[in-house]
């Protein structure tokens, strides 16, 4: 498997961006996709993650309603719209993809792989 993050950039406090993850190598219907972020010299925290097979999705409670996660199947791209972006926001973003479908993992050790990352700063 194969993850591809790209979307990352430099925003204005307030601003918006949309974060992609494509994916390939095999078929993930079964996967879990999650985002996570890490800040300089921070740990890796979650953001969200949904099932790539019906779509349902989960939440950091500090990212409810500022961020949304959704994917494209025809497109096999995860997508993390992040919106009201403000500094505390600027992370290495990564996409990650978890077999275990059973349930939704906070957990980055529960995440089997993994994108490059994608750098969002964020302007005061």
């Amino acid at each position: 498997v194969q993850l591809q993050a790209s979307g990352g950039g430099l925003v204005q406090a307030g601003g918006s961006l949309r974060l992609s993850c494509e994916a390939s190598g095999r078929t993930l219907r079964t996967y879990v996709m999650g985002w996570f972020r890490q800040a300089p010299g921070k740990e890796r925290d979650f953001v969200a993650a949904i099932t790539w097979s019906d779509g349902y999705t989960y939440y950091a409670d500090s990212m409810k309603g500022r961020f949304a996660i959704s994917t494209d199947n025809a497109e096999n791209t995860v997508y993390l719209r992040m919106n009201s972006l403000k500094p505390e926001d600027t992370a290495v973003y990564y996409c990650a993809a978890d077999r275990d479908s059973g349930s939704f993992s906070q957990y980055s050790y529960d995440y089997d792989y993994w994108g490059q990352g994608t750098q969002v700063t964020v302007s005061s």
